[in-house]
């Protein structure tokens, strides 16, 4: 049984929609672009932001790369057409090459997958600016609390609708919305190299990860209270929590140091 309590589902979507509604109202911007990853997460910020702004005011784009998941790129596709919205498709590897080779360095996995996910926030940036449009972030609570996202990459946008849901509650909401069940049973990767997945990448499921994130976060146990109340390993709890005071730069604006007055 989880930890985390349950929440309103009719009352999150609602305010979601209205947070969502309210900030482009605000910015005095036409409507929305999210860059549609066909995953659950970019899914759901498109759902919302159709109930939001109406589906003429929202623009997809889907941006695959050699080592996207073709199911990916299809669900993708599917979504922006179930939902009506315009979208177009942009294949990134032309631009990832150029940059590859200009720069010349030795190839690293985690660098280049962090230059696809930057690549991909100039491409939505750029559109998101030719129609006045903001653009939405697709990150949940729990890849924000553990920096599981890349700085000036997916992490970039104007605002963050589902930041404050844990990756199960995006779940919950998701099924709510009677989103495709085959997104999300699909398990949750980046793609941004061969056969990766966010769990194994984490080191645990999403559900011992939410549960940790939830008693160390909003409940303010100690490690080894996690452990003992979840019955894991001391190190599991350690390697989360090391992850979310490693990576809390990545959601901060940059420090500025004062200066001294004569």
């Amino acid at each position: 049984m989880s930890e985390i309590p349950k929440i309103d589902l009719e009352k999150t979507e609602s305010d979601i929609t209205e947070f969502m509604k309210s900030k482009v109202n605000e910015s005095k911007t036409d409507g929305i672009v999210v860059g549609l990853s066909g995953g659950i997460d970019s899914t759901l910020i498109a759902y919302l932001a159709c109930k939001a702004v109406g589906k003429k005011n929202v623009f997809g784009i889907i941006m695959p790369s050699a080592t996207t998941p073709t199911e990916d790129k299809i669900h993708g596709i599917e979504i922006a057409k179930i939902l009506g919205i315009d979208y177009t498709e942009i294949a990134i590897d032309s631009i990832l090459n150029e940059f590859l080779m200009m720069t010349n360095l030795e190839e690293n996995d985690l660098a280049i997958g962090n230059l696809k996910a930057r690549i991909r926030m100039s491409i939505i940036y750029y559109y998101a600016n030719q129609k006045n449009y903001l653009v939405s972030g697709t990150g949940n609570r729990s890849e924000i609390l553990i920096g599981y996202f890349t700085k000036h990459g997916d992490g970039a946008c104007d605002m963050e609708p589902i930041g404050d849901l844990y990756k199960t509650e995006v779940y919950m909401l998701s099924e709510h919305l009677d989103i495709p069940p085959e997104i999300i049973k699909k398990p949750p990767r980046a793609g941004l190299w061969e056969n990766q997945t966010d769990e194994a990448e984490i080191g645990m499921s999403y559900d011992l990860l939410d549960q940790i994130l939830y008693l160390y976060t909003e409940k303010d146990m100690k490690n080894t209270e996690i452990a003992e109340k979840l019955s894991i390993s001391a190190d599991d709890v350690d390697m989360i929590i090391g992850k979310i005071k490693r990576s809390e730069h990545k959601s901060k604006v940059p420090e500025i140091p004062q200066k001294t007055i004569l």
